[in-house]
């Protein structure tokens, strides 16, 4: 078979003359860039340098201060409680019987010895002379035996029991009169009648309740003390008596218990109020204020109270170095216009306006508060009565506060 398939020929390509151009172009345009860049650092720029900034210090907060004096203020402690009286007791019948009698009525006021109520004395009265007889009968027989002994012709076991006789006799005449003297209810002590419960022809028996006897002159306050207030009451300790139904009184602490209640861990305290015209009931609520020592306060607007991170109340202040400064406070006395509270130096600049946005130890530019909380003093509250006593709510618990005595005195510079 022969080969018939045409010759292989050998391909070849030539460069053409216009196809490095672009090569030239792309690297004079790279030297042109290179050289101006370069330029900078060669011929110097006609353009001024930008002057470096310096840092600037963040400007101090600014805020309203004002300076505020600490006055002296009465430290109370206050407490509910109620008035019990000073003898409330049942009277009872000593002897069973029908009421004959009744000399007095419910609500009346009696003294000690006065006749309530009489029982029949128709039994007794048998009673008693029966016993007389025989008293008369026993004496005679022992005078009898005495005289036959006297002249020899008795025994002296005889006169023995002529003797014991007498005395049964006598005891018996002393059983009848003390029988006929229960048929007479009498009251045992001043007081007035709450309860009456008897009326004429009424069968009673031995111990029954016949009247409610309450002497309520004086009265005594009784009142639960906490454990952490009892250093500060003591007996003979002055009190002030607030009633309920709007009396008021002054009293003495007589009463402090030593042990305390195993259910409220609280101690009772008992505070007697003379009510010699016993116009004051017996039973009702009553609030006592007993003054327990003095410390010094500074008046403020509650606006100003701040907690801390850890939750603890507080004002802030400026020192000497225009540093805050927060003060933990306690709380003295609340009442309409403001508050009085403990833990500031006697003299001090309180920030009123701006404490949000300022914190412990930072540098503030502290100025005068225009308008003082003295000029609000003059506008009371619309709706609010001007008052100047202590605004405290109780939970039947004592507590310590502040009294109303320093609220008229200088509160700021």
């Amino acid at each position: 078979m022969s080969d018939t398939s045409p010759e292989r020929q050998t391909l070849s390509f030539d460069s053409d003359a216009g196809s490095k151009r672009s090569k030239f172009i792309a690297g004079g345009i790279a030297v042109l860039i290179g050289l101006w860049m370069g330029s900078g650092y060669i011929i110097p720029s006609d353009a001024p340098e930008e002057a470096t900034v310096a840092p600037v210090a963040p400007k101090a907060v600014t805020v309203a201060v004002r300076g505020s004096r600490a006055d002296s203020v009465t430290q109370v402690f206050v407490a509910e409680g109620q008035a019990l009286p000073d003898r409330d007791t049942m009277v009872r019948a000593e002897s069973g019987g029908e009421i004959s009698e009744v000399l007095v009525a419910k609500g009346d006021v009696v003294e000690a010895g006065d006749l309530i109520a009489r029982l029949s004395t128709t039994a007794r009265d048998s009673d008693l002379a029966r016993a007389r007889e025989e008293l008369n009968r026993a004496q005679r027989e022992y005078d009898n035996a005495e005289a036959l002994l006297n002249r020899g012709v008795s025994t002296v076991d005889r006169v023995s029991q002529a003797r014991a006789t007498l005395a049964a006799a006598q005891a018996s005449v002393t059983t009848a009169e003390e029988a006929l003297n229960n048929t007479e209810i009498r009251a045992p002590f001043p007081g007035r009648l709450e309860m009456l419960d008897i009326s004429a022809g009424e069968f009673v028996s031995t111990g029954d309740e016949i009247a409610r006897l309450v002497d309520n002159t004086p009265l005594t306050i009784q009142v639960q003390v906490p454990q952490q207030a009892l250093k500060d009451i003591e007996e003979g300790q002055d009190a002030e008596v607030m009633f309920i139904t709007g009396a008021e009184a002054q009293g003495k602490v007589q009463f402090v218990s030593s042990s305390a209640s195993a259910e409220t861990r609280t101690f009772t305290a008992e505070i007697r109020v003379e009510n010699a015209d016993g116009t004051i009931p017996a039973g009702i609520s009553a609030r006592v204020r007993i003054p327990t020592g003095e410390t010094r306060a500074h008046f403020v607007s509650p606006a100003i109270l701040s907690l801390d991170t850890n939750g603890t109340l507080g004002v802030k202040t400026v020192n000497d170095e225009n540093k805050v400064v927060f003060n933990k406070i306690a709380i003295v006395r609340a009442q309409t216009d403001g508050i009085w509270i403990a833990g500031l130096p006697d003299e001090t600049e309180i920030i009123t306006i701006g404490q949000g946005f300022v914190n412990d130890g930072e540098t503030v530019d502290p100025q005068p508060e225009t308008g003082g909380e003295d000029g609000a003093e003059e506008q009371p509250m619309a709706g609010v009565p001007e008052i100047d006593e202590l605004e405290e709510t109780s939970t039947g618990e004592g507590q310590i506060t502040g009294s109303a005595e320093a609220a008229q005195s200088e509160r700021v510079e």
